[in-house]
């Protein structure tokens, strides 16, 4: 293996044991979980806002189930690679039906902060390991996730 090889092998082995790689990919499902029911939340909300916050909502609802599309498949690669099982079923963390679009930026808030933290979380756990892609990847995430929750305050202002 030539040096350039081995700096490639280095880039994307761990440095885990079988119970800490373990405990990773369990907290990379929770997150994977929580983006699955952030997909459905937000589609179910941009499809029964109404009256002049439409106009806003919509738009913007579809932008975070867009959003948590992408985040989903960024951690269920990252799981595939660190040799984990993805979840398939979302986090069990109640949607409410509402037409009221303050129950739905409620709803919405308490999610992003759910993610932002378990994605803080995940990048504590990620200084462990030499993955360098997969934390700036989790940390982009971890930021847009707070510029989320911060929007979303604002909204509920």
């Amino acid at each position: 293996m030539n040096a350039k090889q081995r700096r490639r092998a280095d880039f994307f082995s761990s440095d885990l044991n079988g119970d800490t790689m373990s405990e990773l990919i369990k907290k990379m499902n929770k997150a994977l979980g929580l983006e699955l029911r952030a997909i459905n939340l937000y589609a179910h909300y941009a499809a029964y806002v109404k009256g002049l916050h439409r106009l806003q909502l919509e738009p913007m609802f579809q932008q975070e189930a867009t959003e948590s599309m992408v985040h989903a498949a960024t951690i269920r690669n990252a799981i595939v690679k660190h040799g984990g099982i993805c979840v398939t079923e979302r986090d069990d963390m109640e949607i409410k039906h509402t037409n009221n679009y303050r129950d739905m930026l409620q709803g919405a808030l308490e999610t992003e902060e759910k993610a932002a933290e378990t994605y803080g979380d995940l990048l504590k756990m990620l200084d462990d390991i030499s993955d360098r892609e997969l934390y700036d990847a989790v940390e982009q995430i971890y930021l847009a996730e707070l510029r989320s929750v911060e929007e979303i305050r604002m909204l509920l202002e």
